[in-house]
């Protein structure tokens, strides 16, 4: 197998970023020394022998090296830094932010995010950030407030997945419009922002998202074309 194959990603392009350069080196380094050591082609490696001899072992020894040179991780679920906070940045909560946009109409600008779908008008409602397991059984229990906008660190929905259905909305610090969490709410018909950036919102502040706006596409992250969507908190 070429030497180009080892040094490049399946585009033919040099990684973006250090993380994915280094995460890459490292797989590739080890994929090279087990399909060496296996003998075999390549469909013999990737069909038969890759779940014996790619172990979590070494995928954890591959984490390992990365840490090592002082990265971190960015946070995108509270519970994640809480169990392995060596592994991450200092977690920084969005609500702890400030906003720094003029009011404008009523209306201060608090962050951007990726469209899920779009909507013939905007949605606006209560924020009730959602950060644990405990926070989803109180409302589980004790019921989901009307007009609540969640905002949500965590892409995977699997968190929310029991009270999802009663959001008006939802705004998600993590993942794009593909995650598990922008599927779900597609197939719910909730207006969702995913990949949001937001600062300035406190539980129990008005804001609007703008919903109105194109829906992100696969197409769109691939090739890195922006389309953001506004969110508002809404004052007086």
């Amino acid at each position: 197998m070429s030497s180009f194959f080892w040094d490049h990603n399946k585009y033919g392009e040099a990684e973006a970023t250090n993380i994915t350069r280094l995460y890459h080196t490292a797989i590739r380094k080890l994929v090279r020394e087990k399909l060496i050591a296996a003998g075999g082609n390549w469909n013999s490696f990737v069909f038969d022998k890759s779940y014996d001899l790619i172990t979590e072992e070494a995928m954890r020894r591959v984490e390992a090296e990365v840490l090592a040179t002082g990265y971190r991780f960015d946070v995108s679920a509270v519970i994640s830094a809480k169990e392995e906070p060596e592994k991450y940045k200092p977690l920084a909560g969005q609500d702890q932010k400030e906003a720094t946009a003029e009011i404008k109409d009523g209306r201060q600008l608090v962050g951007h995010g990726d469209n899920v779908v779009t909507y013939p008008s905007n949605v606006s409602g209560t924020a009730l950030y959602i950060h644990t397991t405990e926070e989803v059984m109180e409302l589980l229990m004790n019921g989901v407030p009307p007009e609540t906008v969640a905002v949500i660190d965590d892409s995977g929905g699997t968190l929310t997945a029991p009270i999802l259905e009663h959001f008006k909305a939802i705004v998600c610090m993590g993942g794009s419009v593909r995650s598990h969490l922008g599927i779900l709410s597609r197939e719910h018909g909730i207006p969702c922002l995913m990949n949001a950036k937001v600062a300035g919102i406190r539980n129990g502040d008005r804001i609007e998202l703008n919903v109105t706006a194109p829906a992100k596409t696969a197409q769109d992250y691939q090739k890195g074309v922006e389309k953001t969507a506004e969110v508002w908190k809404l004052v007086g």
